[in-house]
C-alpha cells in the first residue's frame, strides 16, 4: 500500500511539475469543441433568436419546448449537427495521438525538454502509435464485444426469475467487471507507449510484449493506482455535477461554463495521472536499456533518468 501511495504521489508530482501541458490541451480541447458544435449553434441561433420560447430554454429547461425545437424543419437533420462533433472529436483524439509521445518524454526524464526534442519525438513515434492503436483495437474491441454479450446473457437470464431486482445487481457487477477488464488493457498499452518512447523502439510488437509481461507482474500495484484515479475522476464528476445545480443558475451561461471547463481540466489531470503513473512506474521497475542509466529520484520527488540525447519538453 505504502509503495502504492508512492507511485500516486510521485506520479502527481510529475504532472504538477508540467502544468503546461494540461494548459495545451484543455485549449486544444474548447478550440475543437467550438469548431464541433458551431453547427447545432448556428442552427438555434437561426430559430431562437427572434423567438419567446427562447426563455423557456434559458431560464430552465422545458423538455416540450427542446423535443419541438428538434422537430422543425430549420433544425436540420440531427446527423448534420452530429457530423461536424464526430470530425473535431476525432480531430482531438489524432493530436493526442501525435503530442503524447513528447509528452511522455517529458515525464520520464528529470529536466525540462528542449523544444526541438519534443517535436522531434512526436514525430519519429507518430506512426508508432498508431500501429499500438491498432493493436489495441485488436484486443480490446473482441473483448468490450464478449464480455458485453456475456452481460446480455447473465441480465437476461436473471430476467426471468422472481427477484426483481436481480437484473439490476447482475448487469451492474457485470459492467464493473466490463471496467476493470478495459482498465487492465488500459494500464498494459499505456505501458507499451512509454516503452517506444524511452526505448526509441521502432518494433511495436515487443513493446506490446514488455506491456503485457509487467502488466501481469504488478497488476495489483498498477490496478490499484489507476482505480484510484479513476475514483477521483468520479468524485471529480459528482462534485462538479452537484455544484452546477447548487451554484449555477439557468440563465447564467458564464456559471455552466465555468463548471464545465473547471471538470474538462480536473479530467485532463486525471488522465495524464494515469500516464505519468505508467511512465513513474516503467523508470522504476522496467527501464533496462542501452545509454540509459538506472533509475534516479531529483530533488523534487520526480524520478528521472540520464540519457545519451538531449531531452526537455513543449514551452
Amino acid at each position: 500500500m505504502n509503495e502504492e501511495r508512492g507511485l500516486l504521489s510521485a506520479a502527481w508530482r510529475v504532472v504538477t511539475d508540467n502544468k503546461r501541458y494540461i494548459f495545451w490541451f484543455w485549449a486544444l480541447n474548447l478550440t475543437l469543441a467550438e469548431f464541433g458544435a458551431s453547427a447545432y449553434r448556428n442552427n438555434l441561433h437561426s430559430i431562437l433568436d427572434g423567438s419567446q420560447e427562447a426563455d423557456r430554454l434559458v431560464h430552465g429547461f422545458n423538455a416540450a419546448t427542446f423535443i419541438e425545437l428538434l422537430s422543425r424543419p430549420e433544425m436540420g437533420s440531427l446527423s448534420a449537427s452530429r457530423m461536424p462533433a464526430m470530425f473535431f472529436g476525432l480531430i482531438f483524439v489524432i493530436a493526442m495521438l501525435f503530442f503524447m509521445p513528447g509528452v511522455i518524454r517529458q515525464y520520464t526524464s528529470g529536466f525540462r525538454v528542449a523544444r526541438e526534442e519534443f517535436w522531434r519525438t512526436c514525430g519519429r513515434n507518430l506512426w508508432r502509435f498508431v500501429r499500438l492503436v491498432l493493436f489495441y483495437a485488436l484486443f480490446a474491441i473482441p473483448t468490450a464485444g464478449i464480455l458485453f454479450g456475456i452481460r446480455g446473457a447473465l441480465t437476461g437470464a436473471a430476467e426471468k426469475g422472481t427477484n426483481e431486482v436481480l437484473p439490476f445487481y447482475v448487469g451492474t457487477v457485470a459492467l464493473i467487471v466490463i471496467f476493470l477488464v478495459m482498465t487492465v488493457l488500459r494500464i498494459w498499452f499505456d505501458l507499451a507507449e512509454v516503452d517506444i518512447v524511452v526505448r526509441d523502439q521502432s518494433a511495436v510488437r515487443k513493446s506490446v510484449r514488455n506491456g503485457f509481461r509487467y502488466t501481469r507482474r504488478f497488476l495489483g500495484k498498477l490496478l490499484g493506482a489507476y482505480l484510484a484515479v479513476s475514483l477521483t475522476a468520479l468524485i471529480v464528476l459528482l462534485a462538479g455535477v452537484w455544484l452546477w445545480h447548487v451554484l449555477v443558475s439557468p440563465a447564467s451561461v458564464f456559471g455552466a461554463l465555468l463548471i464545465s471547463q473547471l471538470m474538462m481540466v480536473l479530467w485532463l489531470c486525471m488522465r495524464l495521472w494515469q500516464h505519468a503513473i505508467a511512465s513513474v512506474f516503467y523508470l522504476r521497475e522496467m527501464l533496462v536499456a542501452p545509454g540509459y542509466s538506472r533509475p534516479i529520484t531529483s530533488e523534487g520527488g520526480a524520478v528521472a533518468v540520464s540519457a545519451p540525447a538531449p531531452v526537455g519538453g513543449l514551452s
